[in-house]
């Protein structure tokens, strides 16, 4: 049998065959060349079958020979479809123009979008991408190439450390980093600010200097991350560097967990003490003795004297007394394996500062032994990757 693709392209038909012996008309098709398949017997004097639409012409001087009856039941394939598509030439004819308008319109430019500029950066920003052909309506096949575009509006733009260039399906998109002297920065020497350990950027503000690295770029220690060179090639100027930049690092760590926990409960029983302090001397006054639970956990309140606006050396000082009582907890695997990663998390946060964000944490390997869980886990963190490097004249 042909190619079945060929077949829908070409076109075919399913055919019935009434005669007494209709095998006999089976062998003289196969005697002419003439290819059927999926034959089908539905009757004493009945057969199924398919064939090829081309062939349908080269049947007929069969038919007379063998008398049989032939009735063609379904159709397939693109001929019979092309002429039902001309039965309703309007319907196609439609829906192809408004292939032909979607094409056109996803193809154009139809925004621009203008992020972090001034109003007077903005005017000029939109002046130098319309004259290199980005405008409404402009097709964008041709226009030049976004790295071509950042390029040129980094250059030509005055007052912007970095403009970042994005094309989002019809809109081009624009982000410009300007640039801002601080007040003082004569103050400072010429530095620039580079990285202090391997990161991917994450983001970038630059308060003075000139940008060499934007999000997503990764950094090697030591690369420079805000140039204190300002200015296009011939006409630099040396100016002590000034931003922040932030940058995904990543982390290892190892944590412990036990799958027996201790803790410890209050029953609900208490002693109150009452006592007052001089200085470091406690004078109980009331609540004598020792309470009648050996396990307790202590609550102090110590609330000083004051004479108008004075505070005195004397202090009231009320204790209070809780009975406890050991509970000891099996977690299951799972429950001991959050306790770790929870563990784990709230140890990392105490050794970074608070402009630091974890942003992802993964298990890399789990083992359970000896009763405890054994986790090694990656994180990925954005912080400070900053820090300072002296420029040196005639460097």
């Amino acid at each position: 049998m042909k190619n079945f693709f060929l077949k829908r392209i070409q076109g075919y038909v399913r055919v019935y065959i009434d005669a007494p012996f209709p095998e006999h008309f089976l062998n003289r098709c196969l005697e002419e060349g003439i290819d059927v398949w999926k034959i089908k017997k539905v009757g004493d004097e009945r057969l199924s079958f398919f064939m090829d639409l081309e062939d349908v012409h080269r049947i007929r001087p069969l038919i007379k020979k063998t008398e049989a009856k032939v009735h063609f039941s379904t159709r397939y394939g693109f001929p019979f479809f092309y002429k039902k598509m001309l039965k309703r030439s309007g319907f196609v004819l439609g829906i192809f123009l408004c292939l032909i308008m979607l094409f056109t319109g996803s193809n154009m430019v139809w925004g621009i979008e203008i992020k972090g500029a001034s109003p007077q950066v903005e005017t000029q920003l939109v002046k130098l991408v319309n004259d290199i052909g980005i405008k409404r309506g402009k097709f964008q096949f041709h226009l030049p190439s976004e790295e071509d575009i950042q390029t040129y509006v980094t250059e030509q733009l005055d007052g912007a450390t970095w403009v970042g260039v994005k094309k989002k399906g019809t809109t081009y998109q624009f982000e410009v980093v300007e640039q801002t002297l601080p007040e003082r920065a004569e103050l400072l020497d010429p530095r620039h600010l580079v990285s202090k350990k391997k990161a991917i950027i994450h983001d970038i503000f630059v308060e003075h200097g000139q940008a060499l690295v934007k999000p997503n770029d990764f950094v090697q220690k030591g690369d420079i991350l805000i140039s204190g060179y300002i200015g296009k090639e011939g006409k630099q100027e040396l100016v002590p560097a000034v931003g922040v930049v932030r940058g995904e690092v990543w982390y290892r760590a190892e944590v412990e967990k036990s799958i027996e926990s201790l803790f410890t409960t209050l029953t609900g029983e208490q002693k109150d003490k009452h006592y007052l302090q001089l200085f470091d001397w406690e004078i109980p006054i009331w609540g004598f003795g020792q309470p009648e639970f050996s396990d307790f956990e202590t609550f102090e309140d110590v609330t000083p004297f004051r004479f108008l606006k004075w505070e005195l050396p004397v202090s009231y000082k009320k204790q209070k007394l809780y009975e406890t009582s050991p509970f000891e907890r099996t977690y299951t695997d799972e429950e001991a394996i959050e306790k770790a990663i929870q563990f784990a998390s709230d140890e990392m946060n105490k050794q970074f500062s608070d402009d630091t964000e974890i942003i992802e944490e993964k298990v890399l390997h789990e083992t359970i032994e000896n009763g405890k869980v054994i986790l090694k886990i990656h994180y990925k963190v954005v912080e400070d990757i900053m820090k300072e490097q002296a420029i040196i004249q005639g460097d």
